[in-house]
């Protein structure tokens, strides 16, 4: 379950077939190979979309009573928080500032600061500010890959806690954060691997860009996760806020430092290792993105991890089918698989629909091929309409 072969010979070879067969089609019938790529577009835009209109409909806030009572403090156990930090000198005392702020004992606190080991300016501060208290400055050992994945792996063998978590360095999390954790661990099953708190951000009126982001958090975090979580089907992780029992993250290997996304990898791994991950009461808040440059490498990014991550899941999908059954085999499929598809499908759909109305341009076929038309456009309007939802 690695990405660091992204893809096998057997899955080469049926993507191979397909993609010999779609040419054969494309040259010896055009028109119908058209058609048949707007309709199989279209099908999955909507299939995709109608997922997560039904994920909306099973969402909420849980209720309060859902986190557990609160464990008095003297009840508490270690907790480990691991930041993982590659140049990011600047917002370290912001960083240490905030972990100070945490409503949860001191000495029962174990702070990882991970430094790669060449980052030299990012020890020394760390250093400076860390010197009291509950910090433990790791320096990464060279390797490869040189990724946070590969830092955070590192870290978790010194980690102390019963439970871990991980936050970023700009990362603001509330300050009961942790003792809710420890209270929905502490009222729930033993097969809860891990909690997911929301994350939103604290610069969301700084431009467009933030404002953009700030609403898909919304959706994603408020809407769709939860919707996975109720229906009881593997769930993607965010990138941080991430709370772990550490015994299970050891069972598990902890991240795959060859997966760009390895928090969604890590959240389908758990589900097919037979644990569940399920949403936490809390938000942290982090920084967004401000430019399109930061916006388009971080988008990327997501839309490769989750390339890898379904090419990962699914190189024997008769064991995925029996691991987390019919209903997470093909949430799975609809929600990660889906996200790539409709990525891909969404300006291929826009075209074909401004084209029609523009250009008065219709595809081959008839009268199905003007349904199609209305189809593929009131899928593409529709799909992006359901998505402000949550905001209603």
């Amino acid at each position: 379950m690695s990405a660091s072969t992204v893809i096998t010979r057997d899955q080469l070879v049926v993507l191979a077939v397909f993609a010999a067969a779609a040419v054969a089609m494309a040259f010896s019938e055009p028109e119908f190979a058209f058609f048949a790529l707007v309709t199989l577009s279209s099908a999955s835009f909507l299939l995709g979309t109608a997922f997560r209109g039904f994920l909306a409909l099973r969402s909420g806030r849980p209720p309060a009573a859902q986190q557990g009572q609160e464990v008095p403090g003297e009840m508490l156990p270690v907790y480990t928080i691991l930041v993982p930090l590659y140049r990011e000198a600047n917002v370290l005392p912001r960083l240490v500032r905030e972990l100070r702020q945490l409503n949860y004992p001191s000495q029962k606190l174990d702070i990882k600061l991970i430094v790669e080991a060449h980052d030299t300016e990012t020890a020394a501060v760390a250093a400076g500010l860390a010197g009291d208290g509950p910090f433990e400055i790791l320096r990464v050992p060279d390797g490869w890959p040189r990724t946070k994945p590969r830092a955070c792996n590192y870290a978790l063998l010194f980690a102390r806690g019963e439970f871990t978590v991980i936050y970023d360095a700009e990362d603001r999390p509330e300050r009961d954060q942790l003792r809710k954790a420890v209270a929905k661990f502490r009222n729930s099953n033993a097969d809860l691997a891990c909690l997911q708190a929301r994350l939103s951000f604290y610069n969301a009126n700084e431009g467009w860009i933030p404002r953009l982001f700030t609403l898909d958090y919304m959706i994603w975090f408020c809407s769709l996760l939860p919707g996975l979580d109720r229906f009881g089907v593997p769930m993607p992780l965010g990138g941080t806020s991430n709370h772990f029992r550490t015994s299970v993250l050891r069972e598990l290997g902890g991240w795959d430092p060859y997966n760009v996304t390895e928090d969604a990898d890590l959240g389908i791994r758990i589900a097919q290792l037979g644990n569940r991950v399920s949403m936490l009461d809390s938000t942290t808040f982090e920084e967004a993105p401000t430019t399109f440059r930061a916006w388009h490498r971080q988008r990327a990014r997501w839309l490769k991890g989750y390339m890898q991550t379904w090419l990962v899941h699914t190189r024997d999908p008769f064991a995925l089918w029996r691991r987390v059954g019919p209903r997470g085999f093909l949430a799975f499929h609809l929600f990660v698989g889906g996200s790539i598809l409709t990525a891909l499908a969404n300006p291929f759909l826009w075209l074909v629909f401004v084209l029609s109305l523009i250009l008065h341009w219709h595809l081959p076929g008839g009268a199905w091929g003007s349904s199609l038309v209305i189809v593929s456009g009131g899928g593409v309007i529709g799909g992006h309409a359901m998505r402000l939802r949550p905001m209603g």
